[in-house]
């Protein structure tokens, strides 16, 4: 059942100004398990929670690979987030192909930007349910960005998106000062401890249900996953959870690690 009269297409405007459809685009972002994105002066990273649709089924991956350069974790519809990956790793390819130059991020990203948006105006079409972060290393240094299915960007320092964020969002804001400076296995750190607040205090992380990637000067994107996970896990095993896990209303009804969530139609991730 529609919310309301206005909320049947993408192109329906509200007297309040606004797109329902757009915003329930960005609902499902907030379905989706947590995922963190930070930066130092050399480095920038991912930490991901993996989320498995049943016991009988592998954790899905949530973070893809797009270039040597940058890499993308994901939040809300798995389906959508290959289509933009897929289109992502084209244009990475085009620039080499036609510059022999790997594609500059934020460049990367306003084009994305734009392409998103077209979805939000025209009849017909429905946004992406699917939120990223991006984290890259160019010659402007490393970079995290934040992609909305509104179709706004933003340059990040550090950000989490997903279920439950709000918690981790907490944790970067009071320790960015610190962040700045890090070395790369500090870093790795600050982003497992923010993700660790995004969970229940009967749930850990563990090498099955989390992912870490790592980009940086002299440092090509890579994914650690499952038994490559367990040293970074160990740098903060036995520590006591700083974050106080208050996440706003909207976080509230999101389904924990472990738990169904709820029907849909697709899957979230």
């Amino acid at each position: 059942m529609f919310r309301n009269q206005y909320d049947s297409d993408v192109t329906i405007w509200s007297p309040q100004g606004r797109l329902h459809q757009v915003e329930y685009a960005m609902e499902a972002v907030k379905q989706g398990s947590a995922t963190v994105g930070l930066k130092s002066n050399t480095h920038a990273v991912l930490v991901a929670l993996k989320r498995a649709s049943s016991e009988l089924s592998s954790h899905q991956k949530k973070i893809l690979p797009i270039d040597d350069h940058v890499g993308v974790s994901i939040a809300g519809l798995t389906a959508d987030a290959r289509t933009i990956s897929r289109w992502m790793r084209t244009e990475c390819l085009n620039s080499r192909y036609a510059h022999d130059t790997p594609l500059p991020i934020s460049r990367m990203i306003g084009d994305l930007g734009n392409k998103m948006q077209i979805c939000t105006q025209r009849y017909g079409k429905r946004p992406y349910g699917v939120g990223l972060l991006v984290a890259g290393y160019d010659d402007q240094g490393p970079h995290i960005f934040q992609t909305c299915p509104s179709a706004n960007f933003y340059d990040c320092r550090a950000m989490a998106i997903g279920a439950r964020s709000q918690a981790a969002r907490t944790y970067l804001e009071k320790f960015l000062p610190d962040i700045k400076e890090c070395e790369l296995e500090e870093l790795v750190k600050h982003g497992l401890r923010a993700l660790r607040d995004t969970l229940p205090n009967e749930v850990d992380l563990t090498n099955k249900n989390v992912s870490i990637a790592v980009v940086g000067k002299d440092t090509p994107f890579t994914i650690h996953d499952d038994a490559n996970v367990d040293p970074f896990l160990a740098g903060i095993e036995g520590e006591e959870r700083r974050g106080q896990r208050q996440g706003a209303a909207d976080d509230a009804a999101a389904p924990a690690e472990g738990e169904d969530a709820p029907a849909q139609g697709m899957d979230t991730d």
